[in-house]
Protein backbone atom coordinates (compact mmCIF):
# COMPACT_ATOMS: atom_id res chain seq x y z
CA UNK A 1 0.00 0.00 0.00
CA UNK A 2 0.83 3.03 -0.80
CA UNK A 3 2.26 5.67 2.45
CA UNK A 4 0.01 8.79 2.96
CA UNK A 5 3.45 10.79 3.12
CA UNK A 6 4.21 9.07 -0.70
CA UNK A 7 0.60 10.06 -2.25
CA UNK A 8 0.89 13.56 -1.11
CA UNK A 9 4.07 14.03 -2.43
CA UNK A 10 3.13 12.37 -5.40
CA UNK A 11 -0.11 14.94 -5.37
CA UNK A 12 2.51 17.92 -4.83
CA UNK A 13 4.43 16.64 -7.73
CA UNK A 14 1.51 16.50 -10.26
CA UNK A 15 0.14 19.76 -9.01
CA UNK A 16 3.75 21.85 -9.65
CA UNK A 17 4.03 19.88 -13.10
CA UNK A 18 0.07 21.22 -13.87
CA UNK A 19 1.55 24.77 -13.06
CA UNK A 20 4.65 24.15 -15.06
CA UNK A 21 2.37 23.47 -18.16
CA UNK A 22 0.17 26.08 -17.70
CA UNK A 23 2.92 28.69 -17.39
CA UNK A 24 4.75 27.52 -20.77
CA UNK A 25 0.99 27.72 -22.06
CA UNK A 26 0.66 30.89 -20.96
CA UNK A 27 4.17 32.04 -21.91
CA UNK A 28 3.34 30.66 -25.43
CA UNK A 29 0.52 32.37 -25.41
CA UNK A 30 2.26 35.90 -24.91
CA UNK A 31 5.33 35.24 -26.85
CA UNK A 32 5.79 38.33 -28.88
CA UNK A 33 5.27 37.63 -33.19
CA UNK A 34 7.34 37.10 -34.62
CA UNK A 35 9.80 36.26 -32.10
CA UNK A 36 12.29 35.70 -35.26
CA UNK A 37 12.50 35.96 -38.87
CA UNK A 38 9.95 35.37 -41.47
CA UNK A 39 10.56 32.73 -43.98
CA UNK A 40 9.34 34.34 -47.26
CA UNK A 41 8.40 31.51 -50.06
CA UNK A 42 8.36 32.61 -53.17
CA UNK A 43 7.03 29.52 -55.47
CA UNK A 44 8.69 31.07 -58.53
CA UNK A 45 12.78 31.50 -59.59
CA UNK A 46 14.16 35.25 -58.92
CA UNK A 47 13.38 37.91 -60.81
CA UNK A 48 10.15 37.76 -62.04
CA UNK A 49 6.88 39.58 -60.66
CA UNK A 50 6.28 37.33 -57.70
CA UNK A 51 9.72 37.46 -56.94
CA UNK A 52 10.04 41.94 -57.07
CA UNK A 53 7.26 41.46 -54.92
CA UNK A 54 8.22 39.46 -52.15
CA UNK A 55 11.28 41.77 -51.92
CA UNK A 56 9.76 44.71 -51.60
CA UNK A 57 7.29 43.57 -48.78
CA UNK A 58 10.32 42.33 -47.25
CA UNK A 59 12.40 45.46 -47.51
CA UNK A 60 9.27 47.45 -45.83
CA UNK A 61 8.02 44.96 -43.70
CA UNK A 62 11.07 44.27 -41.46
CA UNK A 63 11.62 47.62 -39.96
CA UNK A 64 7.95 47.14 -38.87
CA UNK A 65 7.70 44.26 -37.48
CA UNK A 66 11.44 44.21 -36.13
CA UNK A 67 12.42 40.84 -37.72
CA UNK A 68 14.23 40.17 -41.20
CA UNK A 69 11.61 38.27 -43.84
CA UNK A 70 14.69 36.40 -46.44
CA UNK A 71 12.94 35.73 -49.85
CA UNK A 72 12.95 31.58 -50.45
CA UNK A 73 12.48 30.88 -54.28
CA UNK A 74 10.94 28.10 -54.57
CA UNK A 75 10.54 27.39 -58.45
CA UNK A 76 8.63 24.62 -59.92
CA UNK A 77 5.17 22.91 -60.64
CA UNK A 78 3.79 26.04 -61.70
CA UNK A 79 4.22 27.33 -57.91
CA UNK A 80 3.04 23.68 -56.81
CA UNK A 81 6.79 22.88 -55.25
CA UNK A 82 6.63 25.94 -53.66
CA UNK A 83 3.11 26.16 -51.66
CA UNK A 84 4.13 22.31 -50.33
CA UNK A 85 6.75 23.92 -48.54
CA UNK A 86 4.69 26.21 -47.19
CA UNK A 87 1.80 23.44 -46.18
CA UNK A 88 4.74 21.91 -44.41
CA UNK A 89 5.85 24.40 -42.37
CA UNK A 90 4.29 24.96 -38.48
CA UNK A 91 1.29 27.13 -38.98
CA UNK A 92 2.57 29.58 -36.74
CA UNK A 93 3.28 32.54 -39.57
CA UNK A 94 6.63 32.32 -39.29
CA UNK A 95 6.22 31.19 -43.32
CA UNK A 96 4.52 33.00 -45.93
CA UNK A 97 4.26 32.86 -49.39
CA UNK A 98 3.61 34.73 -52.49
CA UNK A 99 -0.02 33.05 -53.96
CA UNK A 100 -0.45 33.50 -57.24
CA UNK A 101 -3.57 33.38 -59.84
CA UNK A 102 -1.72 31.27 -61.66
CA UNK A 103 -0.67 29.17 -58.42
CA UNK A 104 -4.29 29.40 -57.66
CA UNK A 105 -5.45 28.43 -61.17
CA UNK A 106 -4.52 24.67 -60.17
CA UNK A 107 -7.03 23.66 -58.01
CA UNK A 108 -8.74 23.84 -60.99
CA UNK A 109 -7.51 21.04 -62.04
CA UNK A 110 -8.54 17.72 -61.94
CA UNK A 111 -6.33 16.33 -59.07
CA UNK A 112 -4.91 19.60 -57.30
CA UNK A 113 -2.17 18.87 -54.73
CA UNK A 114 -3.91 21.34 -52.35
CA UNK A 115 -6.97 23.40 -52.14
CA UNK A 116 -8.13 26.76 -49.98
CA UNK A 117 -8.94 25.16 -46.52
CA UNK A 118 -5.07 24.77 -46.89
CA UNK A 119 -4.04 28.14 -46.58
CA UNK A 120 -5.38 31.08 -45.12
CA UNK A 121 -5.42 34.49 -47.40
CA UNK A 122 -3.34 37.34 -45.40
CA UNK A 123 -3.98 39.96 -48.24
CA UNK A 124 -4.23 40.79 -51.71
CA UNK A 125 -1.65 43.04 -53.33
CA UNK A 126 -1.43 43.72 -56.55
CA UNK A 127 -4.55 43.20 -59.26
CA UNK A 128 -3.49 43.71 -62.91
CA UNK A 129 -4.53 42.17 -66.43
CA UNK A 130 -2.60 40.37 -68.87
CA UNK A 131 -1.71 41.03 -72.28
CA UNK A 132 -0.50 39.08 -75.23
CA UNK A 133 2.67 40.80 -76.57
CA UNK A 134 4.56 40.64 -80.11
CA UNK A 135 8.03 42.00 -80.82
CA UNK A 136 8.05 45.30 -82.23
CA UNK A 137 8.55 44.73 -85.86
CA UNK A 138 6.23 41.73 -85.96
CA UNK A 139 4.43 41.19 -88.93
CA UNK A 140 0.87 40.93 -86.80
CA UNK A 141 0.08 44.88 -86.52
CA UNK A 142 -3.04 44.12 -85.10
CA UNK A 143 -4.97 41.85 -83.10
CA UNK A 144 -7.34 41.33 -86.03
CA UNK A 145 -3.61 40.26 -87.92
CA UNK A 146 -3.16 37.50 -85.12
CA UNK A 147 -6.36 36.14 -84.71
CA UNK A 148 -6.81 35.60 -88.84
CA UNK A 149 -3.39 33.65 -89.19
CA UNK A 150 -4.54 31.86 -85.68
CA UNK A 151 -7.62 30.24 -87.53
CA UNK A 152 -6.16 30.14 -90.78
CA UNK A 153 -3.31 27.88 -90.11
CA UNK A 154 -4.52 26.24 -86.45
CA UNK A 155 -1.37 25.26 -84.27
CA UNK A 156 1.37 26.98 -86.39
CA UNK A 157 1.58 30.01 -84.21
CA UNK A 158 3.30 29.94 -80.38
CA UNK A 159 2.40 31.65 -77.84
CA UNK A 160 4.80 31.50 -74.72
CA UNK A 161 3.19 30.95 -71.39
CA UNK A 162 4.26 30.53 -67.62
CA UNK A 163 2.66 26.92 -67.89
CA UNK A 164 -0.62 23.96 -68.36
CA UNK A 165 -3.06 24.86 -65.61
CA UNK A 166 -2.23 28.24 -65.58
CA UNK A 167 -4.32 31.59 -65.86
CA UNK A 168 -2.45 31.42 -69.39
CA UNK A 169 -3.29 27.95 -70.11
CA UNK A 170 -7.57 28.83 -69.56
CA UNK A 171 -7.46 32.19 -71.49
CA UNK A 172 -5.43 30.47 -74.18
CA UNK A 173 -8.51 27.67 -74.20
CA UNK A 174 -10.91 30.19 -74.63
CA UNK A 175 -9.43 32.06 -77.60
CA UNK A 176 -9.37 28.52 -78.65
CA UNK A 177 -13.14 27.68 -78.24
CA UNK A 178 -13.50 30.61 -80.27
CA UNK A 179 -11.16 29.01 -83.26
CA UNK A 180 -7.92 30.88 -82.46
CA UNK A 181 -5.98 27.63 -81.86
CA UNK A 182 -2.09 28.41 -80.82
CA UNK A 183 0.38 26.18 -79.53
CA UNK A 184 1.67 26.94 -75.84
CA UNK A 185 5.36 26.95 -75.34
CA UNK A 186 5.70 26.73 -71.23
CA UNK A 187 8.62 28.70 -70.22
CA UNK A 188 9.14 28.05 -66.17
CA UNK A 189 11.68 30.95 -65.99
CA UNK A 190 10.52 33.76 -65.65
CA UNK A 191 13.35 36.10 -67.70
CA UNK A 192 13.25 32.84 -70.61
CA UNK A 193 9.92 33.64 -70.96
CA UNK A 194 10.16 37.24 -71.08
CA UNK A 195 12.63 37.03 -74.24
CA UNK A 196 10.96 34.41 -75.69
CA UNK A 197 9.87 36.39 -78.27
CA UNK A 198 12.52 38.71 -79.08
CA UNK A 199 14.86 35.72 -80.20
CA UNK A 200 11.89 33.84 -81.93
CA UNK A 201 11.13 31.16 -79.88
CA UNK A 202 7.60 32.40 -79.82
CA UNK A 203 5.15 34.62 -82.01
CA UNK A 204 3.31 36.04 -78.61
CA UNK A 205 3.59 35.98 -74.98
CA UNK A 206 0.91 36.03 -72.31
CA UNK A 207 2.13 38.19 -69.86
CA UNK A 208 1.54 40.82 -67.41
CA UNK A 209 3.13 44.30 -68.43
CA UNK A 210 4.78 45.17 -65.26
CA UNK A 211 7.15 42.27 -65.46
CA UNK A 212 8.09 42.94 -69.11
CA UNK A 213 8.11 46.82 -68.56
CA UNK A 214 11.67 47.38 -69.27
CA UNK A 215 11.41 45.80 -72.78
CA UNK A 216 7.82 48.16 -72.84
CA UNK A 217 9.66 51.61 -72.28
CA UNK A 218 12.85 50.24 -74.45
CA UNK A 219 9.73 49.67 -77.24
CA UNK A 220 11.20 46.16 -77.90
CA UNK A 221 7.66 44.85 -77.77
CA UNK A 222 3.91 46.02 -77.41
CA UNK A 223 0.82 44.61 -76.92
CA UNK A 224 -1.97 43.42 -79.39
CA UNK A 225 -4.98 42.91 -76.95
CA UNK A 226 -5.57 43.19 -72.98
CA UNK A 227 -7.46 40.12 -71.27
CA UNK A 228 -9.92 42.30 -69.40
CA UNK A 229 -12.99 44.39 -69.42
CA UNK A 230 -11.65 47.84 -69.77
CA UNK A 231 -8.83 49.06 -71.94
CA UNK A 232 -5.59 50.20 -69.84
CA UNK A 233 -4.97 53.81 -69.73
CA UNK A 234 -1.59 53.22 -70.74
CA UNK A 235 -2.42 51.22 -73.74
CA UNK A 236 -5.78 53.27 -74.47
CA UNK A 237 -5.62 51.74 -78.66
CA UNK A 238 -5.32 48.36 -77.01
CA UNK A 239 -8.56 46.27 -77.41
CA UNK A 240 -9.92 44.24 -74.71
CA UNK A 241 -10.91 40.30 -74.32
CA UNK A 242 -14.50 41.27 -73.78
CA UNK A 243 -14.88 43.69 -76.44
CA UNK A 244 -13.47 41.22 -78.85
CA UNK A 245 -16.36 38.70 -77.82
CA UNK A 246 -14.00 36.56 -75.66
CA UNK A 247 -15.93 36.15 -72.73
CA UNK A 248 -12.47 35.59 -70.63
CA UNK A 249 -10.97 37.96 -68.57
CA UNK A 250 -9.16 36.63 -65.29
CA UNK A 251 -7.04 39.06 -63.56
CA UNK A 252 -3.96 38.07 -62.55
CA UNK A 253 -3.51 38.12 -58.93
CA UNK A 254 -0.22 38.41 -56.16
CA UNK A 255 -1.44 37.60 -52.90
CA UNK A 256 0.29 36.34 -49.58
CA UNK A 257 -0.67 33.23 -47.56
CA UNK A 258 -0.32 31.74 -44.55
CA UNK A 259 -0.87 27.72 -43.65
CA UNK A 260 -4.08 27.38 -42.06
CA UNK A 261 -3.88 27.25 -38.85
CA UNK A 262 -1.99 30.34 -38.36
CA UNK A 263 -3.43 31.89 -35.08
CA UNK A 264 -6.37 34.54 -36.38
CA UNK A 265 -4.32 37.12 -34.09
CA UNK A 266 -1.12 36.56 -36.04
CA UNK A 267 -2.93 36.75 -39.69
CA UNK A 268 -4.19 39.81 -37.90
CA UNK A 269 -0.97 41.25 -37.11
CA UNK A 270 0.39 40.58 -40.99
CA UNK A 271 -2.71 42.10 -42.31
CA UNK A 272 -1.73 45.43 -40.84
CA UNK A 273 1.73 45.32 -41.35
CA UNK A 274 0.67 44.78 -45.19
CA UNK A 275 -2.02 47.52 -44.75
CA UNK A 276 0.54 50.10 -43.91
CA UNK A 277 2.94 48.90 -46.90
CA UNK A 278 0.00 49.26 -49.03
CA UNK A 279 0.13 52.90 -47.99
CA UNK A 280 3.12 53.79 -48.89
CA UNK A 281 4.21 56.18 -51.95
CA UNK A 282 6.99 52.98 -52.53
CA UNK A 283 4.48 50.82 -53.10
CA UNK A 284 2.00 53.01 -54.89
CA UNK A 285 4.93 54.06 -57.05
CA UNK A 286 5.60 50.03 -57.30
CA UNK A 287 1.50 49.25 -58.44
CA UNK A 288 2.24 52.51 -61.33
CA UNK A 289 5.05 50.84 -62.40
CA UNK A 290 3.14 47.34 -62.97
CA UNK A 291 0.57 49.09 -64.56
CA UNK A 292 -1.74 47.72 -61.69
CA UNK A 293 -4.93 48.56 -60.40
CA UNK A 294 -3.78 51.21 -57.83
CA UNK A 295 -7.20 49.99 -55.30
CA UNK A 296 -5.29 46.81 -55.73
CA UNK A 297 -4.74 46.10 -51.97
CA UNK A 298 -7.39 44.10 -49.98
CA UNK A 299 -6.96 42.81 -46.51
CA UNK A 300 -7.55 39.50 -44.92
CA UNK A 301 -10.90 39.89 -44.10
CA UNK A 302 -11.73 39.97 -47.30
CA UNK A 303 -9.13 38.46 -49.43
CA UNK A 304 -10.56 35.14 -48.57
CA UNK A 305 -13.76 35.70 -50.55
CA UNK A 306 -11.94 37.46 -53.38
CA UNK A 307 -9.87 34.10 -53.70
CA UNK A 308 -13.05 32.00 -53.62
CA UNK A 309 -14.71 34.03 -56.09
CA UNK A 310 -11.22 34.13 -58.32
CA UNK A 311 -11.19 29.89 -58.03
CA UNK A 312 -15.09 29.72 -59.03
CA UNK A 313 -14.20 31.59 -62.21
CA UNK A 314 -11.84 29.68 -63.58
CA UNK A 315 -13.87 26.42 -62.87
CA UNK A 316 -16.38 27.79 -65.07
CA UNK A 317 -13.67 28.23 -67.60
CA UNK A 318 -12.84 24.87 -67.21
CA UNK A 319 -16.17 23.46 -67.43
CA UNK A 320 -16.14 22.41 -63.35
CA UNK A 321 -19.16 24.05 -62.82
Amino acid sequence: MTKPSTRRAFARALALAALAVTGCVAASAQEAYPSRAIEFVVPWGPGGGADQLARLVGKLGEPVLGQGMPVVNVPGGTGATGMAKLIASPADGHSIAIYIADSHALLAGDTPRWSLTDITPVAVMIQGPSFLFVPTESRFKSWADFEKEAKEKPGTLKVATLGFGSVDDFSLKSLDGKGVKVVQVPFGKPAERYVSILGGHADALYEQAGDVGQFLKNKQMRPLMIFGKTRHPDFPDVPTSTELGYNVSLPQFRSIVVRAGTPPDRVAKLSEVLTKIAATDEFKTFLKDQYADPNSFIDATKAGDYLAAQLAEMKALAGKQ
